[in-house]
């Protein structure tokens, strides 16, 4: 059976290996094994949960998927959707993305991906988002792609 709930503390590193498996692909996209998701700690996942509401997606009482999402002045910003990589495909990260969409009322949604993972990209406008800048963040080399959907 498979659900969607809200993460604990406790959940930091089975959400962490996930999150390192997903971002594998990334990484090899742009031939950089130091961006973010792969060098985050389990103490830094755990920090997340002060800031963020974290779902997790549950197939047999495995987690095989995540989401965070923090709101600021109206601004849903959502953050690290990630599937198992063995899981992906299946619509898992499409129900993440309508939960947690569902649990902000009045928000206009923003999140960022790497401007050459096209795939993701496609994903995300499938489910109505719009890009609206690209830009490098300090912390990598990676171009960002910021996409929107009011």
């Amino acid at each position: 059976m498979d659900r969607i709930t809200e993460a604990s503390v406790a959940d930091a590193p089975e959400i962490l290996a996930i999150q390192k498996a997903a971002y594998l692909s990334e990484a090899e996209l742009y031939n950089d094994y130091d961006i973010q998701p792969l060098k985050q700690t389990v103490t830094e996942v755990e920090e997340d949960f002060g800031d963020n509401l974290i779902l997790k997606y549950t197939l047999d009482g495995t987690i095989v998927g995540s989401v965070r999402a923090h709101e600021i002045d109206g601004t849903c910003h959502i953050e690290k959707l990630m599937v198992d990589p063995e899981f992906q495909n299946r619509g898992i990260a499409k129900k993440l993305m309508k939960e947690i969409e569902s649990r902000f009322s009045d928000c206009r949604f923003e999140l960022f991906t790497g401007g050459k993972s096209t795939k993701n990209i496609s994903f995300y406008e499938k489910l109505g988002y719009k890009g609206f800048k690209t830009e490098k963040l300090e912390r990598e080399e990676t171009v960002f792609i910021f996409m929107e959907k009011s």
